[in-house]
């Protein structure tokens, strides 16, 4: 089965998804990881350098043109869900898991990373959970169509492992 983690920057995709990986016996991969090999540079300077549009595109061909094995858990980036057909592609070709978490919440996990992250390296506490409310109000839409939520906040990889076990 391939499992693909959905949601906000910060949410868990990656930490979450190596260790379900592992519960499960199955491969791991961080879409964004697999870009910045694809593209041979960081996201944040392919961002800055080519810019959002060229970013998404070259996300989108990640995500579908990758050879997945069988069982795999795949952590995608935050936006991906939300640009051309991806959410239904995704559906598609396996389970998607939203890991929800509220503004204040990822705003905390965020904090300390932001120099990663272009889309909020220069903000400040304040700007940075109005960035996150204003961008999930426009998400939500997207992430809402996995077939799978869960509350972020305390999630492990045993209870979405139990999850997923129940939902198949």
């Amino acid at each position: 089965m391939k499992i693909f983690l959905i949601g906000f920057m910060g949410c868990g995709k990656s930490t979450l998804g190596k260790k379900l990986a592992t519960k499960l016996g199955y491969d791991f991969i961080d879409l964004d990881q697999q870009l910045e090999k694809e593209i041979g540079d960081s996201v944040g300077n392919y961002f800055a350098a080519h810019g959002e549009d060229a970013f998404r595109r070259q996300e989108k061909k990640t995500l579908q043109d990758y050879n997945y094995p069988a069982n795999i858990v795949v952590a995608t980036g935050g936006g991906a869900p939300c640009y051309f057909d991806n959410m239904e592609w995704m559906n598609a070709n396996g389970k998607t898991v939203y890991i929800e978490m509220s503004p204040v919440a990822l705003a905390k996990r965020l904090e300390s990373g932001k120099e990663k992250r272009p889309l909020i390296k220069n903000l400040n506490e304040a700007e940075l959970i109005a960035f996150i409310e204003a961008k999930l109000a426009e998400r939500e839409v997207f992430y809402k169509q996995a077939s799978i939520s869960a509350s972020g906040i305390s999630l492990t990889a045993d209870a979405l492992r139990a999850i997923l076990l129940s939902e198949s």
